[in-house]
């Protein structure tokens, strides 16, 4: 049976880690402005504009395997295609109930946007939890269905915007966001059978999307959601399933170096195509340009390269064992944050000005980033974990 890449799960942990950090980085002033966001419209990029592409990116790298696992174990194509589309569902859902909290009308709703956030994030550890497979069952699917009614219940008393609007998608959210590029690209590892020939042109006509669709020369049918149909995202999720399907070839003939060089060059290829088409479209985050998508793509596989060459290669995983739980259980860390908030907000708690400022900021929001992957193992520990 296919095994777990150590590599794969050590560099999502990292990302998730800096994920945390440059989310919390709203927190801080007089901080270097390049660990930020640039802004819309602006040519440019900074670090927090690189962690998501490159945790899209990953999401790609785990596909193949997460497939080839679950095919060793006996399931049919109907059933990974049903597993892809399951868990699709879950991110939008997630994702959609989460994007309504940042624009709650807190009177209108009669509930506090932490308070909100709280509910949402317990709803989701409810309904997703791992339960163990000897569990009540009936504890279970209270547990379930109490997650499942508070979230209708929200959706249905919910009201945002100065004009108190009703529930709906928006821009479907962060979580949204990766359900959509998974579900794409986990269809087609499906239908591919994770065949590189097959994978290739699939990769190759999402970039192409990115091209038009930043040239505005793709029409926006209400039908097809705007994070498929811009092919940006879906494009940096496929980028990570090809390079996925690279590794397992090269790393199945036991030619490391062969597969470095050839992993380096598409790097470099990516590099070259943003360079390219920067001078047409920008370099942005926010525009989700085509230069973007090239650059992060990239970035993330260099990234991998030297994590597979300390982990794997050089057999240096214990390094890692303190942030792994960031890796193994991605979702949760994400959500611990929200936790994290609303606990500092309910309780009165008030940092002190130099923790909000300059160096000394930036070592307390890394400290908090580290703090929830502590959380996250902790909870890990007592049965509390994601596994949609």
């Amino acid at each position: 049976m296919p095994g777990r890449i150590a590599s794969i799960d050590i560099l999502r942990a990292i990302t998730m880690v800096l994920m945390i950090f440059v989310n919390d980085l709203w927190s801080l002033r007089d901080i270097p402005k390049w660990l930020e966001h640039v802004e819309q419209g602006v040519d440019g990029i900074g670090l927090a504009d690189t962690i998501f592409p490159a945790f899209l990116f990953i999401v790609g790298l785990s596909i193949p395997f997460s497939l080839d696992s679950r095919r060793a174990k006996g399931d049919t194509g109907g059933k990974l295609a049903q597993h892809v589309l399951v868990r699709t569902l879950a991110l939008l859902v997630m994702g959609v109930f989460l994007v309504n909290g940042e624009e709650i009308n807190e009177a209108a709703s009669g509930l506090p946007r932490l308070l909100y956030n709280t509910l949402c994030c317990t709803s989701f550890l409810l309904i997703w939890n791992a339960y163990p497979k000897a569990g009540n069952r009936r504890a279970i699917l209270f547990a379930r269905g109490a997650g499942i009614l508070t979230l209708v219940t929200m959706a249905i008393t919910y009201r945002g915007g100065e004009n108190a609007g009703y529930f709906s998608p928006k821009w479907w959210g962060i979580l949204g966001l990766i359900g959509w590029a998974y579900g794409v690209s986990g269809l087609l590892a499906v239908v591919a059978k994770n065949d590189f020939k097959i994978v290739l042109p699939g990769w190759i006509f999402f970039c192409l999307l990115s091209m038009f669709s930043s040239a505005h020369l793709v029409p926006h049918p209400v039908f097809i959601p705007g994070a498929i149909l811009s092919g940006t995202l879906v494009a940096l999720t496929l980028g990570g399933v090809l390079t996925s399907l690279i590794f397992q070839h090269y790393r199945s003939r036991h030619e490391s170096e062969k597969m470095t060089v050839v992993l380096a060059g598409f790097s470099i290829l990516l590099i070259g195509l943003s360079l390219a088409t920067r001078p047409y479209w920008g370099l942005s985050k926010l525009g989700a340009t085509p230069a973007w998508l090239f650059l992060c793509s990239a970035f993330t596989i260099l990234a991998f390269l030297v994590i597979h060459r300390v982990v794997d290669v050089g057999q240096k995983a214990g390094w890692f064992t303190f942030i792994k739980p960031a890796g193994t259980d991605t979702l949760l860390c994400y959500l611990i944050p929200y936790f994290s908030y609303a606990f500092v907000s309910f309780s009165g708690i008030r940092w002190p000005e130099i923790m909000l400022t300059g160096g000394t900021g930036l070592v307390k929001a890394f400290s908090f980033a580290l703090l929830c992957v502590w959380i996250t193992g902790r909870s890990n520990k007592i049965g509390i974990k994601l596994k949609l």
